[in-house]
């Protein structure tokens, strides 16, 4: 159990969750504001190898006062230990298991389900505002965005989309459903207003753009009515552009990676996006774009596995609005690492 933070009062603890074949600690603070308001809940790292998300929850902790707080802030900004300090990859070390596939988890299951079961249990349940912050991994370009899934519920997806423009990235990317594993989308499933933050890449270890999250997670605070802060500071992207994910593009097989275009560039419809190479025989299989739109994450790493994830495309969204009601999946497409 996470230890309750009297009124007024910021609250730092080791908390120990029981994952079956092992235990694990999580740190997590907690902000509780000596006035009424929201729960906000805000997690990182449940990937390893994702660090400017890690950084911006442990400073936000740092700097967040109770004195400054109506309702409560809660903030692990480790979420998923083993991945975190012993794979520094997608998948956790314990059982191979990407735990952002599993959300709301299986308190009786593996590992990693019953660490997902957990974060649902003990954070997810009963917040009123749920972030969960993303990077791009090790091997991995990435642009950064916002995003969060349509219930279908007017309010609380009107609700969600002033906050999600309230972090000030100026690229917000919809899920048309809550379909999937996603932490984010679980919690949307429960009806929390539910946001995935992505920013940073390749697994840098950028302090400005830790302070741009930070200063965005700032804001949505003030949005959130959590704080005295106005959303609309003056730092804020004056445009926000939303988009609706479009296609997913995966190793076809086996080799070696040569990409002709990273994350931000924009594709069209059969544009190469690279080629892989059979390095025992040099046999090149081409890879073109299934999607018109722009490229928000793609593979970084030489050597990749067939069924790796090389890219992923989304579309703007106001040339899209014609399409909702005719497409069958509206989710995301699967990422390797962290997910939207």
């Amino acid at each position: 159990m996470i230890p309750p933070a009297e009124p007024g009062t910021k609250a730092v603890a080791r908390v120990a969750a029981d994952l079956g074949t092992v235990t694990v600690e999580l740190p997590v603070t907690r902000v509780r504001g000596a006035r009424p308001g929201p729960r906000v809940v805000i997690t990182a790292g449940m990937h390893g190898g994702e660090f400017t998300g890690v950084e911006a929850a442990v400073r936000l902790a740092a700097v967040l006062r109770p004195e400054d707080v109506n309702g409560e802030v809660t903030i692990c900004p480790v979420a998923n230990p083993p991945a975190v300090y012993d794979g520094r990859l997608g998948v956790s070390p314990l059982d191979g298991v990407n735990i952002n596939r599993v959300f709301p988890g299986d308190p009786h299951g593996r590992p990693t389900e019953r660490l997902a079961a957990w974060h649902t249990a003990h954070l997810i349940a009963g917040a009123d505002v749920y972030v969960d912050l993303h990077s791009g991994g090790i091997d991995e370009s990435l642009r950064d965005f916002t995003g969060y899934r349509l219930t279908g519920e007017p309010r609380l997806d009107a609700r969600t989309r002033a906050l999600a423009r309230a972090i000030g990235i100026e690229d917000v990317i919809l899920g048309l459903t809550t379909e999937g594993g996603n932490s984010h989308a679980s919690a949307a499933r429960r009806g929390v207003p539910a946001l995935l933050v992505e920013a940073g890449q390749r697994g840098d270890r950028d302090p400005t753009a830790a302070a741009r999250l930070v200063d965005g997670l700032l804001r949505l605070l003030g949005r959130a009515g959590v704080t005295d802060r106005p959303a609309g500071d003056a730092d804020a992207p004056t445009e926000i552009h939303e988009w609706l994910w479009a296609a997913s593009v995966t190793a076809e097989t086996t080799g070696l990676w040569y990409p002709a275009v990273t994350a931000g560039d924009d594709v069209t419809a059969g544009q190469p996006l690279g080629h892989l190479l059979d390095p025992a025989d040099g046999t090149r299989t081409p890879v073109d774009s299934p999607a018109t739109g722009r490229l928000f994450y793609g593979m970084h790493a030489l050597a990749v596995a067939r069924g790796a994830e090389l890219a992923a495309i989304a579309e703007p969204e106001a040339g899209s609005r014609h399409a909702r009601a005719a497409r069958p999946v509206a989710a995301p497409p699967g990422r390797s690492r962290s997910t939207a």
